[in-house]
């Protein structure tokens, strides 16, 4: 079930939408467990309230907007909020926000985007426009919030014709009642459908048969750090090795020496730590991020340093991950990839972890001659159950005749102790 918040301005009618949505069984896959108003008299916290839903007022006229945003996102993580619905929320939220909920904020607009939309135009002053336009129709959008006002993706429009003799009350309230009040709780829906199938574990995996080396960060349901490391091979030179552990450290090593061609790609450091700084990488970038950060540099400057493997025609990515253990586990992950010819270099940070969620990156997009590099952002998975329970479903579904070698570190952050899980291929398990 997704944890829904529906921040809203005004009477909330469009949250009591939500709310009768989910009582017809029409929105089964999202759960609203918070409400929360930039005003402190918002109706709309009324609503709430007399459905036993928690309702918290910051008023936006009493907190400056850091510190508006700074309460805003310890409410989202307190009640670990999956996804955002801004339901006539009149305050534009910064990058600030939409970084650490990136594709989770979907708001409802009162037109056709990309057609009276943007910074300034909400409310009455919307179908203002439109009727000033002379427009023939209008409608609404739901769409993912971006850093840019009302320019996120489109989830989902409905239009209807404007009448003559339409008014700008005329017109918002048709719109609001015969197509927000439905398209809202329906976009909803679907995309808590999305949500829950991004977060599965199994259909990650199962997307590509031949995902190369993984690396999965994250929370699982207790809150322990899970680190998890793969590797799935085609080359009889690439399925020669296996992990190795010494302490906290682990390693690749080769199976039979006498195989080894080049071990500059396949024999390196996949885990270690530097003063609780858990480091974890395919390929001997994990040094060079190492010893950065002993000199006191972090991670993006230490690869700014390297590029994608020499390894043509694949040119296979480079795909690191840095785990701050003090800090609640928090977690950056990149990728090196060829592009057009040139390095591109990508770092997506998640400094707020929540339990029973992490991302995941690999090296490709699947099978092919060259081998295509993964492409967009990490894919968010569902970690539920111990380190143990969690190797064994990552290598359950790995493909059987390309899986090499697996480890997942699980980490308890309240005492610093760890446990390692390895599965190696040719020991038969």
């Amino acid at each position: 079930m997704i944890r829904v918040a529906v921040l809203a301005s005004g009477s909330g009618t469009n949250l009591q939408a939500m709310l009768d949505a989910a009582d017809t069984g029409m929105l089964i896959h999202g759960s609203v467990v918070l409400v929360v108003s930039d005003k402190g008299e918002a109706p709309a916290l009324n609503r709430a309230k007399l459905r036993g839903i928690p309702a918290v007022a910051l008023d936006k006229k009493q907190l400056k907007t850091a510190r508006f945003e700074a309460a805003l996102l310890d409410l989202l993580v307190a009640y670990q909020i999956d996804l955002v619905v801004l339901a006539g929320f009149l305050t534009i939220l910064s990058g600030t926000v939409v970084r650490q909920y990136p594709e989770r904020i979907i708001n409802i607009h009162p037109s056709l985007i990309p057609s009276f939309c943007g910074k300034g135009y909400y409310g009455r002053r919307v179908h203002e426009a439109a009727l000033a336009r002379g427009v023939k129709l209008s409608g609404a959008t739901v769409h993912l919030v971006s850093e840019e006002a009302d320019a996120g993706p489109i989830l989902a429009q409905r239009s209807l014709e404007v009448l003559d003799g339409d008014t700008p009350e005329s017109l918002a309230k048709r719109i609001l009642e015969t197509i927000e009040w439905k398209l809202l709780p329906e976009t909803v829906e679907h995309y808590c459908q999305i949500l829950e199938q991004r977060m599965d574990l199994k259909t990650a995996l199962q997307a590509q048969r031949y995902p190369g080396r993984g690396i999965i960060c994250g929370l699982n349901d207790e809150g322990k750090s899970i680190v998890a490391y793969f590797i799935t091979a085609r080359s009889e030179h690439s399925k020669n090795r296996r992990l190795v552990a010494d302490s906290g450290t682990v390693r690749t090593k080769a199976i039979d020496e006498h195989l080894v061609k080049d071990p500059s790609l396949i024999i390196y450091r996949a885990m270690d730590i530097y003063e609780k700084q858990l480091v974890v990488s395919n390929g001997d970038q994990s040094d060079t991020i190492l010893s950065y950060l002993a000199e006191g540099k972090g991670m993006e400057e230490a690869l700014e340093s390297r590029t994608y493997e020499p390894d043509a025609p694949n040119y296979t990515s480079r795909i690191s991950g840095l785990v701050d253990l003090p800090g609640g586990g928090a977690y950056h992950l990149s990728i090196l990839r060829r592009k057009k010819g040139e390095c591109e270099r990508a770092l997506f940070p998640y400094s707020q972890p929540r339990k029973g969620e992490g991302h995941l990156i690999h090296t490709y997009n699947g099978d092919g001659d060259p081998l295509p590099p993964f492409t967009g952002k990490p894919k968010q998975v569902v970690l539920k159950g111990s380190g143990a329970e969690i190797a064994k479903q990552i290598w359950e579904n790995l493909d059987e005749a390309y899986r090499v070698a697996l480890c997942v570190r699980e980490t308890n952050l309240s005492v610093g102790s760890f446990e390692l899980f390895l599965i190696n291929a040719e020991k038969g398990r």
